[in-house]
């Protein structure tokens, strides 16, 4: 049985919580928006039969600090790296994100603290206005006024996790429930709203991307971002592949389809351990 151990690392938008399971070569994980590093349940310790895993909950997230303030992803960037510097983590690195997770790494793959890259569940482009007034703008701040309602929770994880995912793993599914209910209130707000309403699209960074990458849309994802989108994002990434996944929202695959998101990972680590 593996033990983990964790620690707090200090950066610029507080300290961040960081789990750490396994031996091996690292891997970071950063989970979606609204929720934490408990999502990657299961997931995370089959990664570290074999590799160093650290799980890291984000700034306003699970036990890391909160921040009662707007900020951008250059800021959560900058303390996703600082993070790394911490956690002595000075060579690249593999980093799976998933949603808000891939949208950190697609960042960082542009730099030089990568090894590889895996997205799971991330679409590239930013909300256009008609999905920021009906979605995006209407859920933020309901969720201003009542916090993690009855309301408020159904249709955030209708849309994540799917009614089929739940099912399927209820005492997971509660887990990652819970990481949204149990958030500071104002932090989490303001997280919403910085990574939410104020996300551009990153469309133009993806030829930049220095590592090998795996995108995994989810296949049947009622947000939009399906594997067609997946496969236009990819071709403009210099070394990708793409590997569609089963589930009807950005964090699903976790609960659902573990077993070829584990595989399509580690064959990507392998192909660039061969060259």
């Amino acid at each position: 049985m593996i033990t983990p151990s964790a620690n707090f690392v200090s950066t610029d938008l507080g300290r961040l919580y960081v789990r750490r399971s396994g031996t091996g070569p690292p891997v970071v994980l950063w989970h979606s928006l609204f929720v934490d590093s408990r999502s990657w349940g299961p997931l995370a310790d089959a990664l570290a039969q074999d590799r160093t895993v650290y799980s890291i909950d984000g700034p306003s997230h699970g036990k890391s600090g909160a921040v009662r303030h707007d900020f951008t992803f250059a800021e959560v960037v900058v303390a996703a790296e600082q993070a790394l510097d911490r956690l002595d983590l000075t060579e690249p690195v593999d980093w799976v994100g998933n949603a808000w997770g891939g949208h950190v790494g697609i960042r960082l793959a542009t730099g030089s603290r990568l090894r590889t890259l895996t997205t799971i569940g991330t679409p590239v482009q930013g909300f256009n206005l008609r999905e920021k007034f009906t979605m995006a703008w209407p859920l933020v701040h309901l969720y201003r006024f009542t916090g993690p309602s009855g309301f408020i929770m159904k249709q955030l994880f209708d849309s994540l996790l799917g009614a089929e995912s739940i099912a399927a793993q209820p005492e997971l599914a509660e887990t990652v429930m819970a990481s949204f209910r149990d958030a500071d209130r104002k932090a989490m707000f303001h997280a919403m709203r910085s990574m939410m309403l104020k996300r551009n699209g990153i469309e133009d960074l993806l030829p930049r991307i220095k590592v090998p990458t795996l995108v995994m849309p989810v296949r049947d994802d009622i947000t939009g971002w399906r594997p067609d989108e997946a496969r236009q994002t990819c071709a403009v990434i210099p070394n990708c592949r793409v590997e569609a996944v089963a589930g009807t929202g950005h964090i699903s695959p976790l609960l659902i389809d573990r077993d070829r998101v584990l595989q399509s990972i580690t064959e990507l680590w392998a192909s660039v351990a061969a060259k």
